[in-house]
């Protein structure tokens, strides 16, 4: 469905996306409207796509999730049957955070959360005893400087 968006619809999303546990009648109030159109336009975007699931994002550290690795992947297997095998494996697993098929010499990269290297050790043997891979690299992340997964509308 293609979903035509305006500049009303711009302050709604970036409203919701600052913080999407607001009432609707703040989030009229900032956009300059009243509650039904607002509350008509939100039903318009979720219906058209625009607005997918809505979650809380929780504080990983102090879960006791302190650990954050990125993991590149690199296989010599392209098969679909290899793939899907894959996929599986990485939707399985509740510790990838994030996982994209990339162009150029790495296959995948992997965001994965876990409590410490031991938690990443067992991930990493689960996985690679479930997929073969050719190759995998993993990065542990330092410091978190920036995360968002606000759109720059």
């Amino acid at each position: 469905m293609n979903v035509r968006i305006d500049d009303v619809d711009r302050k709604i999303l970036k409203a919701m996306q600052r913080d999407a546990s607001q009432s609707l009648d703040d989030i009229a109030r900032e956009v300059g409207s009243s509650k039904t159109p607002v509350w008509n336009r939100i039903k318009k975007l979720r219906e058209g796509g625009i607005i997918g699931q809505q979650t809380v994002l929780l504080n990983a550290e102090a879960l006791g999730f302190e650990a954050c690795f990125f993991v590149l992947i690199r296989t010599s297997e392209h098969e679909a049957e290899w793939q899907q095998k894959f996929l599986a494996a990485l939707q399985a697993r509740p510790e990838v955070q994030e996982a994209h098929r990339l162009a150029g010499d790495i296959d995948y990269i992997l965001k994965v959360r876990v409590q410490n290297a031991r938690a990443y050790d067992a991930f990493y043997q689960a996985l690679i005893s479930e997929v073969r891979v050719f190759n995998v690299t993993a990065l542990l992340s330092m410091e978190e400087i920036k995360s968002t997964v606000a759109l720059p509308l």
